[in-house]
């Protein structure tokens, strides 16, 4: 290793040692000795003059940084219903609540390939393309915010921007969402099992609400839980040099935490500008000059399934990405041993899709009162 990779990987060390718990030795009799014991640990662990076998010797402070996934996102304070969750699932494949009855959904985060259609944008109403690449809907509802700049809190919130949005479902207005889903008897009567305390159940944020409930619940664990949970023997050893590579790095900085991401907005070109500046990223919310180029981070989970990569779909392959964080983000040259170690962890983190949660179900039929798809 170089020497600039050496100081850099020593220093970023300091660095997690310092945020990670050193203060917890509270009979260690010096500061100094207490980060000499650990760099010589973290060394150990890094296959310098390795002792110990591979799959065990991950520093366990590091792993502090990470969490398993749950098995459902609920909303803090709000009790589970199934029947919502299941209203939530018909909506999400149904096509109605977009103005030609052609768009669902599922059109753009397609369940049965990771949430997402492997296109750098999307296509929506009558063929029209996006700004953005459309991430993937799994685990989505455990990030801070959503969308690319945050522009929405929750999955709820979320849900209610494609089906009025021009490009995507492009309904005129939340009424006519209503309006379709009120002249269907079925779904009528589903409300009112979802949404039981509410007199008119049938609203734009009620439907909006249910969808939400339903992702949820899309979450998909995988042999990375199990080793965090305690299972040593639940990852390779190849993929164990991965782990140690990427946090070496500094990857963890950023994608850390239960979704290895989805909990901070970061600048994308921190050390070399993005080739793409056209999309000023959360700077289009907030309006201020700090907030250019930052997009939320996104997650790890499923990465090796979910391509093309970036807010702006510009890059097709999990290695290319990797080179293109290394240079971009941390002013690193990576070698094709570096970027091949780490890809074989990421893909670790792809968890099965869960197919019986994601069953199609069959929808409430129309009626001859249910509005008919706009001709434009």
């Amino acid at each position: 290793m170089s020497a600039r990779k050496t100081s850099f990987v020593l220093c970023g060390c300091l660095l997690l040692l310092l945020t990670s718990g050193c203060a917890e030795k509270k009979d260690t009799p010096n500061v100094g000795e207490a980060l000499a014991a650990e760099q010589k640990s973290i060394g150990a662990q890094n296959n310098v003059q390795e002792q110990v076998p591979q799959r065990t010797a991950f520093n366990p402070r590091l792993l502090r940084r990470f969490k398993p996934l749950r098995e459902r996102f609920d909303a803090k304070g709000v009790e589970h219903n199934e029947a919502r969750v299941e209203l939530g699932r018909m909506l999400y494949y149904d096509t109605r609540l977009s103005k030609n009855h052609d768009v669902s959904c599922n059109s753009c985060h397609l369940l049965d390939a990771y949430g997402v259609d492997g296109k750098p944008t999307s296509s929506g109403h009558r063929a029209q393309r996006g700004d953005r690449n459309s991430p993937t809907v799994y685990n989505a509802a455990g990030y801070f915010a959503q969308f690319w700049d945050g522009r929405a809190d929750t999955v709820e919130a979320q849900a209610m921007g494609p089906m009025v949005n021009p490009v995507e479902m492009a309904l005129p207005s939340p009424a006519i969402a209503e309006q379709t889903i009120r002249s269907i008897p079925q779904y009528r009567e589903l409300f009112k099992e979802a949404f039981p305390e509410t007199e008119e159940p049938i609203t734009f944020v009620n439907i909006a609400a249910a969808i939400g409930s339903f992702e949820r619940g899309l979450t998909t664990p995988s042999r990375w839980d199990q080793y965090l949970q305690g299972d040593k023997s639940a990852l390779t050893d190849a993929e164990m040099e991965g782990l140690k590579v990427f946090t070496n790095i500094g990857c963890m900085v950023c994608h850390t935490g239960e979704l290895l991401g989805g909990s901070m907005f970061e600048k994308v070109g921190v050390v070399e500008p993005w080739p793409n500046q056209e999309d000023p990223g959360r700077y289009a919310v907030t309006k201020h000059d700090a907030d250019t180029m930052m997009f939320k981070v996104p997650t790890l989970r499923n990465i090796a399934e979910t391509a093309p990569y970036f807010h702006d779909g510009s890059v097709a392959t999990l290695p290319e990405a990797v080179r293109f964080m290394g240079r971009h983000q941390l002013g690193l040259e990576l070698t094709d041993q570096e970027i091949n170690a780490i890809v074989t962890w990421l893909k670790a983190l792809t968890g099965p899709i869960p197919q019986d949660y994601i069953r199609k179900p069959e929808l409430p039929p129309s009626t001859p009162t249910t509005p008919k798809p706009s001709p434009v």
